[in-house]
This record gives C-alpha cells, structure tokens and sequence, in this order.
C-alpha cells in the first residue's frame, strides 16, 4: 500500500477497506485481465495510461467506472492514470450515482446546475477533482488517441464496433442500475453496482506491478 492513502478522505478509505475482491470469480477476472495487461504494458514503458470508460447515455456506468478507477490508481499509487467518461449521447449524470458516491465517502460539489449539471468529485484532499458530466464520445474533453476504450455496457459494445483512437477495445460490461429508478430498491442496488465496479477497479489495480 503507499503513502498517498493517508489523503484520501477517510470515510472513503473505510469503504475501500470493506471491499471484497476475494469474491470476484475466475470468469469475471478473465474479462479483467485484458485491462490489466494493458494498464501493465503502459506502467513497463513508462507511458502515460489513458482510460475512456463509456456506455450508451454517460449517466451511470461509465461515470461510477471513470471514478472508481482514478481513485484505485492513487490508491495504489500507479502514476499517470488520467480516465475519462463518455456516452454514444449526451444525456446527464444521474443524481443518484452521485448520491451514491458521497455516501460511500467522496466530497461531491454540483458546480453547474442546467440540463446536465457539472460536478466536482474529489477522493482526496489534495488532488484534483474528478469533473462529472455526461459527454459524447467526440467531446473534447475526451482524449482523442492511445487510449483504451472500455465498454461499460453492452449496447454501446453493439452500437459501437469502432471506437475512434482508441488503442484498444475492451468489452466489461455491467448490469444497468437504471433498472431500479423510481423503486423502493433504488439505493440499494445503486450502491451494490458502485461497489461491484468498485471492487473491480480495486483488483485491477492491485494487480499491477509498480
């Protein structure tokens, strides 16, 4: 483990540290591993690793993946990870996922508050903030090329068989929360996808030799 963790919020920390990645089966760790060999090349040549984590409307998934990969990679201390989020459209980012990440401990501030509000996500108190809002894939906040492409849901896996400059195409797809709007068991299976996607992120990273 490695001294950046003493800044991360520790709220957060205790949310890390109750994950269960002894869980994640040999099935799922083989959709995995082309991440981790991919983030492991770029770790090998002292390269720069640029992750787009997208899915249809950029309102879920593919937000909950952006942000728990950025904060794993400090939390394991692998440098130059920078990732991004990105929809096939534009739509916003679901309130819900971000209440769901400030109960798991992260600082969350709605710092614009139109059709689709842009917000300041930080894991730690001396890092940069995460800014969360739905874009499509051309946005230019987006990189452009030598990224990986990583497929958070499997309609824009379909939708998409080619992905503008990305270096690699890797298909981890997850079960959409979106299901559960509007239900007594909205919360709750929120939280479960975050913390799916969270303990996935954590293995990732804690496979990856610095």
């Amino acid at each position: 483990m490695q001294a950046t963790q003493s800044t991360l919020f520790p709220e957060l920390i205790n949310t890390i540290q109750n994950l269960n990645p002894e869980e994640i089966t040999d099935e799922r760790k083989s959709v995995l591993k082309p991440l981790i060999d991919f983030i492991q090349v770029k770790v090998d040549n002292q390269k720069e690793i640029r992750l787009n984590f997208i899915c249809t409307h950029n309102s879920r998934r593919s937000h909950l993946s952006q942000i728990w990969a950025q904060t794993m990679a400090y939390y394991f201390g692998v440098k130059n990870v920078f990732c991004y989020s990105a929809g096939t459209e534009a739509t916003a980012l679901f309130p819900m996922v971000a209440a769901t990440l400030q109960n798991s401990g992260f600082h969350i501030k709605a710092i614009s508050g139109d059709n689709n509000p842009i917000y300041s996500i930080k894991y730690s108190q001396n890092q940069h903030p995460i800014i969360g809002f739905s874009k499509s894939l051309d946005d230019e906040f987006n990189p452009k090329s030598d990224f990986a492409a990583i497929m958070t849901c499997s309609q824009a896996d379909e939708a998409c068989p080619n992905i503008s400059g990305a270096e690699k195409r890797i298909p981890i797809t997850f079960e959409d929360p979106k299901a559960f709007d509007n239900t007594p068991e909205q919360a709750e299976k929120y939280q479960e996808r975050s913390l799916q996607i969270a303990t996935e992120c954590y293995y990732i990273f804690s496979q990856i030799k610095l």
